[in-house]
């Protein structure tokens, strides 16, 4: 698995529909949703994917939100992991992705997305369908589209770490759309603490020799802009980037 790694992130873009007939059945596939404070769009969220993956796990792990995104995520029919005190997305989404990965049955597959996708969530099936498929052991999507966002310094950061840090050249290195077997989810496990969450798991995976693959699709999201409440979670995000590109570091 090694080489291919780095190679497989240069295939052209899966279509918007290739390989979803496979999945009418969940198909041992299970969802984890992170969110805080998506009480908006939340339940949309959850709607597209039980529709897109019928028969699927869907599991939210909500980080504390106090704005009712847990009470509106059970409602839509998912299972809610949550704890009182806010654990950032790394913490949360690895204690998801545990109870997941505990329950019977047990998934072969793992899809994990953010919370804000809205119906947007429902696109995600080529992801599934890129790892089912054999072309990659981990799926990431790249927005087709830009929405928001500053100045690209925390994306360009995150490139640079994980370039340095495993030689992988992303184009989304921070995309939360991601599509994994269950023992190479366990082989990332735990993720690394907040926003750093994605670098952790792309270098762990480039690491152990898992091949890693880059599928463009149109997804929509709550995107930040360029205000002070947009430009300081691009700050906890550089923070949390920062550590855990010193944590890998150590590691070689």
């Amino acid at each position: 698995m090694g080489a291919d790694g780095i190679d497989a992130a240069k295939r052209p873009a899966r279509p918007a529909g290739a390989g979803e007939e496979k999945m009418t059945a969940g198909d041992g596939l299970a969802v984890v949703v992170a969110a805080h404070e998506e009480a908006e769009r939340i339940a949309a969220t959850v709607a597209a994917l039980r529709q897109a993956f019928p028969g699927a796990a869907i599991w939210v792990a909500d980080d504390a939100s106090r704005d009712g995104t847990g009470e509106r995520a059970m409602v839509a029919g998912a299972q809610v992991v949550t704890r009182r005190r806010p654990h950032g997305k790394g913490g949360n989404v690895t204690a998801a992705c545990e109870a997941a990965l505990s329950a019977a049955p047990a998934p072969r597959l793992v899809l994990l997305c953010d919370g804000d996708l809205g119906e947007s969530a429902g696109r995600l099936g080529p992801l599934v369908a890129a790892v089912r498929a054999g072309e990659c052991d981990l799926a990431v999507a790249e927005f087709a589209r830009k929405v928001g966002g500053g100045f690209g310094v925390a994306l360009g950061f995150a490139r640079r770490a994980e370039r340095r840090l495993c030689g992988f050249e992303a184009r989304a290195p921070i995309s939360g759309q991601r599509a994994l077997r269950a023992e190479t989810l366990r082989a990332v496990l735990p993720f690394a603490r907040g926003f750093g969450m994605e670098i952790g798991m792309t270098v762990d995976a480039v690491r152990a020799g898992y091949r890693i693959g880059e599928y463009e699709i149109d997804l929509s999201h709550r995107a930040t802009g360029r205000d002070a409440a947009g430009f300081l979670h691009r700050a906890v995000q550089l923070r949390d980037f920062a550590l855990v590109t010193a944590s890998r570091a150590f590691r070689r």
